[in-house]
């Protein structure tokens, strides 16, 4: 099933996120490989499995496998970066900060893809999972990279709609 036909099927009074999805699917700012990246990070970030399903059948014919398991490895690493360090970013104890993670990601060094392309799934997930601390982190390595805002705000805007498809489509399911 396709993004659009899951979409579909969320009830009326989620008529604006079924129209946001087809927006998003014929968004022109971003190539091919972001945008389909981006929602299928996005979908695994939202940890709905029906979304992720249908994420998978949009992307399948879209992204390299290289690209495909590069989103994927955006939203697990992302779900592990995010509780850590919005911990640390929100703690009282200002200690944890300088203390090191200990935590694997050598994806984010190594993601098989171009590194630009990794970040901003790596931005959307973060804003899924509201850690600030990784958001800011993220958006500096795009903006220093010369990633436009408009580049960002789409990331950001299809993070925004997948999760609202995921929370809507869980609710009635």
């Amino acid at each position: 099933m396709s993004l659009k036909e899951f979409a579909g099927q969320l009830p009326d009074f989620a008529k604006d996120i079924r129209l946001n999805v087809g927006s998003l699917l014929n968004e022109p700012v971003l190539n091919d490989q972001r945008k389909y990246g981006l929602l299928l990070a996005c979908a695994h970030g939202t940890g709905h499995k029906p979304l992720v399903d249908a994420a998978e059948a949009e992307c399948a014919s879209k992204l390299s496998p290289e690209a495909a398991n590069a989103a994927r490895a955006a939203a697990a690493v992302m779900a592990m970066n995010n509780v850590y360090y919005r911990f640390t970013h929100l703690a009282g104890n200002q200690e944890y900060r300088n203390m090191p993670a200990k935590l694997r990601m050598n994806v984010i060094g190594a993601p098989g893809i171009d590194k630009i392309d990794f970040e901003l799934f790596s931005l959307a997930v973060s804003a899924i999972n509201g850690c600030g601390m990784c958001i800011d982190a993220h958006e500096a390595v795009l903006k220093k990279a010369g990633i436009s805002a408009e580049v960002i705000q789409t990331a950001v805007r299809i993070a925004a709609v997948m999760q609202a498809v995921a929370t809507v489509h869980s609710a009635v399911a």
